[in-house]
């Protein structure tokens, strides 16, 4: 996770102390709140039954109210009478002229009447006049009004695949309000829950995905923190609580440091309640360990910049191996795979096993390669040229060696028989392949490139038809 860094002033919690802070200037997000706006249409849920009552009884509003509140009513399993759509005919018994050119109720009049089962010839005829009016009108609509339209007439709410675990991400990402509390943060929640959505793909992985997506969103504030907006004595203080995993010690935390420690606490709590229900406490043991080398492993880079030190090779790789972030997110990715996860396993991959080791040394050289220059920050191109007194094109031609043969590594600890089970195997790999696709040509994680925002718009906001 590559930065430029230029350096700022920023005030700290005391208003009279100015320290000198870096400041990276990342590129802001790109999708607004556009998935939470998603999850307010198309995921909403009504628990109380009192409010369903009240809907039931609702029929003075608007054409769009009425049909939002039916279907979402029904989406809850409650069989809300259809006759409340009366209202909406004429005296000839047809659906009222006016209600055509109010393209918002149409639209969602359209979704309502997915929600119909047999016998209910209202929605029958209601699908008709939606469709046939829609489909005529479409033409004479702005091109994104007629987008919108296209989209809802092929692939309707009722049919549409749901998208519970982006919303419900996206909600936990705005709660920490990153944009105000984490200013110097990369805001890349989608991003970073399109890179898990290739690590798991299967249905059956859903809570596997939303924690790994907060684990490494967290790993990336946090990234952040050492590399961008830390002073030396700050990170010391987070260092030490991250390795005691003590709630009580972070009030001598700064602000910023409080809210990131108790975000990744109550991640690693989720965990705890998912491990207690069959029996796999043990799961957080590793999980922590994990995390902490991580800290670690950060904490001594940023040792470095700031004694100017530029480490051999040697000391670069055995550091830059654990800062990678790769053997932590493999342990977690592991852990939240139920049964599958068992003890010997997770001692298995905490211990950096050769297939871990060769995805690490691929990660880092490939983000060592696509990287900006940064002021003062240590990279292994820097170290392999002092070292070995070559050229940059000379180093990048080495790295790219290293990463051919680190994947012949790969290929062989995944033939059979396997150390451990291949679908725990197809975790490393898998965030592997998200790492190629990602860094192949560019950043294009911290710099939103191409590659990436194409990804998450043909996969998240516009995603093919099936």
């Amino acid at each position: 996770m590559s930065h430029q860094i230029s350096l700022a002033i920023v005030e700290t919690q005391n208003p009279d102390a100015n320290v000198h802070r870096r400041s990276a200037n990342y590129r802001p997000s790109l999708w607004g709140d556009h998935f939470l706006s998603y999850s307010n249409k198309s995921e909403e849920t009504i628990d109380d039954s009192e409010q369903v009552q009240g809907l039931k009884e609702e029929v003075d509003g608007a054409l769009y109210t009425i049909a939002l509140h039916f279907r979402l009513v029904r989406q809850q399993g409650y069989n809300i009478l259809s006759d409340i759509f009366n209202k909406f005919k004429d005296n000839m018994g047809n659906f009222k002229e006016s209600l055509i050119s109010d393209v918002k109720g149409m639209l969602s009049f359209d979704d309502a009447t997915h929600m119909r089962v047999h016998g209910e010839d209202i929605h029958d005829e209601a699908l008709k006049f939606t469709t046939t009016h829609l489909e005529s009108m479409v033409i004479n609509f702005s091109p994104p009004l007629a987008a919108q339209v296209s989209h809802a007439l092929n692939r309707p709410i009722r049919k549409c695949l749901p998208r519970k675990e982006l919303s419900h991400i996206s909600r936990w990402w705005k709660g920490i309000d990153v944009v105000t509390n984490l200013s110097f943060a990369r805001d890349r929640v989608v991003e970073l829950y399109f890179w898990i959505l290739g690590v798991y793909f299967e249905p059956q992985y859903s809570f596997a995905r939303r924690i790994l997506t907060k684990t490494i969103c967290m790993a990336s504030i946090i990234d952040d923190i050492y590399d961008v907006y830390g002073t030396h004595e700050e990170l010391e203080l987070f260092t030490d609580t991250i390795k005691m995993w003590d709630i009580s010690c972070i009030n001598q935390l700064p602000k910023y440091m409080k809210l990131s420690y108790k975000e990744l606490s109550d991640i690693f709590e989720e965990i705890e309640e998912e491990m207690c229900k069959d029996g796999r406490l043990y799961g957080v043991y590793y999980a922590k360990v994990a995390m902490t080398k991580l800290v670690q492993a950060y904490f001594e880079e940023a040792v470095w910049l700031k004694e100017k030190y530029i480490p051999t090779m040697e000391e670069y790789m055995s550091n830059a191996l654990i800062s990678c972030g790769y053997p932590t997110l493999s342990t977690i990715s592991f852990i939240v795979m139920g049964d599958i996860a068992t003890k010997e396993a997770l001692e298995w991959v905490i211990k950096e096993p050769k297939i871990v080791r060769a995805a690490s040394i691929i990660s880092r050289l490939m983000d060592d390669i696509v990287y900006n220059e940064r002021e003062q920050v240590v990279s292994g191109i820097e170290c392999y040229m002092k070292q070995y007194d070559v050229s940059k094109q000379e180093v990048h031609d080495e790295f790219r060696k290293q990463i051919v043969n680190a994947w012949k590594d790969i290929n062989k600890e995944c033939l059979r028989p396997s150390e451990v089970p291949v679908p725990l195997l197809t975790r490393v790999v898998n965030l592997l392949r998200v790492m190629d696709l990602l860094y192949k040509d560019e950043d294009a994680y911290t710099h939103l490139g191409g590659v990436m925002v194409e990804g998450i718009t043909s996969m998240l906001v516009d995603p093919v038809p099936v």
